[in-house]
């Protein structure tokens, strides 16, 4: 199957992305992860995104679908993918038809995990990260750590990271509806859009959008 996956930021995407990928038997294909292996591998479009990132500036949409194509390219991904992140916005959106029809191949499907805006506020601007190592994770409401302000796991200092804050937050859900929103029209009017609540337990979220995927296994 090849799926692109679309939501608000705090939607789940990545947690999603990786359960569906793995029940799916695709690669989960995450521009985070591209960008970074890239700029790693040191490849001629890691370089350009690079560059672009070092002055301030976005990366033209043309260097993320290239990196894109390149992986789409890959064996393991000649059976299928679940896109997270890409496209972004409807140039890149277009660029991926042209790449698909150039090999013969089309979109399965599109999953839009919809989710309040008042709960991805509330869902970001509440996590609190570990200053001696990111990946503990809690949140003030969710997952509440033993002592206020104290990671559990190494007793470091617990803190909100700016890009968390509630006015970064609306921010970004402000450039999600102005950038990325409108690929969900454009791919409706394909006929390709599923859409379910992404609200809940994550295995819950994951069984609705196998079943949405997959209605005739549900």
């Amino acid at each position: 199957m090849r799926i692109v996956l679309v939501g608000p930021p705090g939607a789940g995407k990545g947690t999603q992305a990786a359960y569906l990928a793995k029940n799916l038997s695709v690669p989960h294909i995450s521009t985070g992860d591209l960008f970074r292996a890239n700029i790693s591998q040191g490849t001629p479009l890691g370089k350009q995104a690079q560059e672009y990132m070092k002055a301030g500036d976005l990366v033209p949409d043309e260097v993320t679908v290239g990196m894109a194509k390149d992986r789409m390219d890959q064996p393991d991904a000649h059976e299928g993918f679940l896109l997270d992140g890409f496209p972004r916005n409807l140039n890149q959106a277009k660029a991926l038809d042209e790449i698909l029809a150039e090999g013969g191949i089309a979109l399965d499907g599109v999953l839009d995990l919809e989710v309040p805006e008042e709960e991805v506020v509330k869902r970001i601007a509440g996590r609190r990260t570990c200053r001696s190592d990111s990946s503990h994770t809690f949140h003030v409401e969710y997952k509440q750590p033993a002592t206020e302000g104290v990671c559990d796991v190494c007793g470091g200092e617990l803190y909100q990271r700016e890009d968390d804050s509630e006015d970064t937050v609306r921010k970004r859900l402000e450039v999600y509806h102005r950038e990325t929103e409108p690929i969900i029209d454009y791919y409706k009017a394909q006929g390709l859009v599923v859409t379910i609540s992404a609200l809940g337990k994550v295995a819950d979220v994951t069984e609705r959008a196998m079943g949405a995927l997959r209605p005739e296994a549900a």
